[in-house]
């Protein structure tokens, strides 16, 4: 008989077994963007400034960045262990270390408790988000797969508005509860993920990896497709992965692995999902994240009050543009995304610099509407599609690694960002926005030449693609304009595979649509054996490969 814990409940299958996992993983990064959103109210609490002692703004900085250092660490840690672990027991153990430190941090009464408790909630947090896009990348079909993840980032934002909205709520209460109940709220959010994620499956690719019974993963496939295991569509996904782990069998997922080539370029693999998420930190968004209530404040002479107000709208518009990226990241693409809204980005930033340095109320009333229109374009091309790159170009054997290091390359950017900013605008204002412009231009130049597209693709698929004998190579015009020549080979290569793929879903689609059409008018569909059926032999099977 299979546990449970490798194969969750039999019950969960098709839609729902999907739906179960995107919403822990999605509740993992809602932890991730309610602690981020909480700490800006926490920090203008005078109730907290008494209790930290009336820390100088560097220090309040520091505080809140330890938060980026402990996460750098859970990371880091997750590396270490979550091939062992698995995704699901990884997700679980952050979740319990986060609650850990969310309780210290909420009863603290000195600031050293609460630096402590910063560093040990950032190290939970590192856990939870290292694994969660691995764990839903791995599930979900190349279809679905974008739209799946900005679920997750869809739900750091909803974390990060509810944060803002507790935080403006309770600054009408005249005590420490203005800012202890905000931080030990998440709380409710780590339990839902820890007795959820209990009853899940294991990711099916960590299964035939690592699992003593292999077919326990193909147990898995075939309950997230819903399909009796022996179901071709189940087969064929079960021999891509089998092969992908054939194909990187020269790797052992050690560390000296991410950085060999191994035949599949899984070096420069692991440079691109560090330099993705390093780079998000570059457009400075935590600008407006952490400090967007003492922007208001400082910048643009707001009361507290206001401040805070004006702070939960923000994060409200955060939220709402976040969908259309439900939509246009798997249509449009991740290479097209970070391009065109890096420079949006900047334009923006370039705008409300001058504005803030105009200093009317007319230039601070155009300030706050840049801020909004940065916080769209940073969501609609810098948001979701960066978690999701990662895990879709990392090697198998390497992509718990692989990924929990390039969450940790996004936690030190965070954590460097967050330090700076607070002098950055107490000692160069509206410079500081010229600064981050100026980055996101050098993020646009880097993606265009050197990021591979990786939308429509199986994760197995975009090894056969990384291949240096890959025949897909033909494909790339050896006349090439000199503009052009300035790319990785890889990158037109993957524009190339890409268009090819939509070509044949669109034939597909037509040929599907006349086959439909022809059989209505000729005969009747013969009723197909459903998955429920199929069910008592899938048991029967993987008992016997047992």
């Amino acid at each position: 008989m299979l546990g449970i814990h490798r194969v969750g409940l039999a019950n969960l299958q098709g839609s729902t077994l999907i739906a179960a996992i995107t919403s822990v993983c999605s509740m993992g990064f809602c932890l991730f963007g309610y602690d981020q959103g909480v700490m800006s109210g926490v920090v203008i609490s005078s109730y907290w400034l008494k209790n930290m002692g009336n820390p100088s703004t560097l220090m309040v900085g520091t505080i809140t960045a330890l938060y980026d250092i402990g996460a750098i660490f859970g990371a880091i840690a997750a590396s270490s262990s979550s091939e062992q672990l698995g995704r699901k027991r990884t997700l679980i153990l952050g979740s319990v270390i986060l609650i850990i430190g969310t309780i210290l941090m909420g009863v603290a009464f000195e600031r050293i408790q609460f630096m402590v408790a910063r560093v040990v909630t950032g190290i939970g947090i590192g856990y939870i988000t290292s694994v969660t896009p691995v764990y839903q990348s791995e599930i979900s079909l190349p279809q679905h797969r974008g739209w799946q993840v900005c679920c997750q980032l869809t739900s750091m934002l909803g974390g990060l508005m509810l944060a803002y909205w507790i935080n403006y709520g309770l600054f009408f209460y005249h005590s420490s509860l203005q800012w202890r109940f905000p931080l030990l709220f998440q709380i409710v959010f780590a339990v839902y993920v820890i007795a959820v994620t209990a009853f899940l499956p294991e990711s099916p690719r960590w299964l035939m990896g690592h699992d003593a019974t292999p077919a326990r993963g193909e147990l898995v496939l075939a309950k997230l497709r819903k399909l009796p295991m022996e179901h071709a569509v189940v087969q064929k996904e079960k021999t891509e992965i089998m092969d992908a782990l054939a194909l990187e069998s020269k790797e052992e997922g050690s560390w000296g692995d991410l950085f060999k080539d191994n035949g599949i370029n899984g070096n420069k693999r692991f440079y691109l999902a560090l330099g993705i998420q390093f780079m998000q930190q570059l457009t400075g968004i935590n600008i407006v994240t952490y400090y967007a209530p003492t922007l208001f404040q400082e910048s643009l002479g707001m009361t507290q009050e206001m401040s805070l107000f004006l702070g939960c709208f923000v994060q409200l518009w955060y939220l709402i543009a976040s969908f259309l990226t439900w939509f246009t990241i798997d249509r449009i693409g991740r290479r097209k995304l970070f391009i065109t809204f890096a420079i949006g980005n900047c334009i923006v930033l370039v705008l409300e610099a001058i504005c803030v340095s105009i200093n009317t109320r007319r230039s601070s009333i155009a300030a706050v509407f840049f801020v909004f229109a940065f916080e769209a374009c940073f969501t609609w091309g810098w948001m979701a599609t960066v978690w999701v790159y990662p895990a879709e170009v990392l090697p198998l054997k390497i992509r718990a690694k692989g990924a929990a290091l390039a969450a940790a390359a996004d936690f030190l950017g965070n954590f460097i960002v967050v330090e700076i900013t607070p002098p950055a605008l107490r000692n160069i204002g509206y410079n500081t926005y010229i600064i981050f412009a100026v980055f996101n231009i050098v993020n646009a130049v880097v993606v265009w030449c050197f990021y591979p597209e990786t939308a429509g693709q199986t994760l197995e698929s975009i090894d056969l693609l990384f291949r240096r004998d890959s025949k897909d190579y033909d494909l790339v015009p050896e006349e090439r304009a000199w503009y052009a020549r300035l790319q990785w080979a890889m990158v037109p290569k993957s524009t190339a595979v890409v268009r090819r793929l939509k070509a044949a879903a669109a034939a597909d689609a037509t040929g599907a649509s006349e086959a439909a059409s022809y059989v209505d008018r000729k005969e009747p569909v013969e009723p197909v054996e459903s998955a429920s059926r199929g069910e008592k032999a899938s048991e029967e099977h993987i008992e016997s490969k047992t």
